[in-house]
């Protein structure tokens, strides 16, 4: 049977937590990307995300993002490489801290935002992300844009990597994402997300905002967990992603 994975950015709204719609999430979910400290996340919200991670089975992988909690890390910060090296090594840590005590092993490493897309233009923000990673376990899978160089720079540093497409995100006809800052720019009707997801698994590609299609390999899809209505997404998406024949499992 094919295999793909389904991953979900989590423990970062503590609304979210609270309500249970991070744990609800996690029942469609296989890999759960847990926020650590930068843009969002706290030991608090850190333990209780890992703690319903294990009760549901799912992957942990640290979500770590530029310290800018009042911008959500979704906006580049003037760091050097060194300093996104500690920065990130501190957030690693602290979720691999906490995933210890409950004998929870983290599998991934997925940078948030603005990271995310520096690591995927800037060789040298990718390698400082690696070396972070490196210093807690150099065997974890990092997480990359599918396409970009930053998934070629982590297998020369020796990285497992997994390459990541969205579910929940409208694509330009390059194949970058449509920045947020555009209205359309998230596919919020279950069933559009879900299409998409089955589109990319099935290597036929994305249909991009100008009709043109795109091809996207992907081994690892998105639903973001601030998604407005991502239950049903996740669902959605989970549930076509099976009827398509596909075991939804982590790398």
């Amino acid at each position: 049977m094919k295999t793909i994975d389904l991953n979900c950015d989590l423990g970062e709204l503590p609304e979210s937590i609270r309500s249970g719609t991070d744990e609800t999430l996690m029942r469609w979910v296989s890999s759960a990307n847990i926020a650590c400290g930068g843009h969002a996340g706290d030991d608090e919200s850190m333990e209780s995300s890992v703690r319903a991670a294990l009760r549901h089975g799912v992957a942990v992988g640290a979500h770590p993002g530029y310290p800018d909690r009042a911008g959500f890390g979704r906006v580049a910060m003037a760091m050097t490489p060194a300093e996104i090296e500690v920065s990130v090594r501190t957030q690693v840590n602290a979720l691999g801290a906490i995933a210890q005590r409950f004998a929870v092993p983290l599998v991934h490493v997925k940078p948030h935002g603005a990271l995310y897309h520096a690591a995927s233009r800037d060789l040298s923000v990718a390698e400082a992300i690696a070396r972070a990673v490196a210093a807690w376990n150099a065997n974890l899978v990092l997480v990359g844009l599918a396409g970009s160089p930053v998934l070629g720079a982590w297998r020369s540093l020796g990285f497992a990597v997994a390459a990541e497409a969205f579910a929940d995100r409208l694509y330009e006809a390059d194949g970058s994402l449509r920045s947020r800052r555009h209205a359309d720019a998230l596919l919020t009707e279950p069933a559009r997300a879900a299409e998409q997801a089955a589109r990319i698994a099935r290597g036929d590609g994305v249909v991009a905002r100008d009709g043109s299609v795109v091809a996207v390999e992907a081994r690892t899809l998105c639903v973001h967990g601030d998604t407005p209505g991502a239950v049903a997404v996740a669902r959605a998406v989970r549930e076509r992603l099976e009827a398509e024949g596909f075991r939804v499992e982590h790398p």
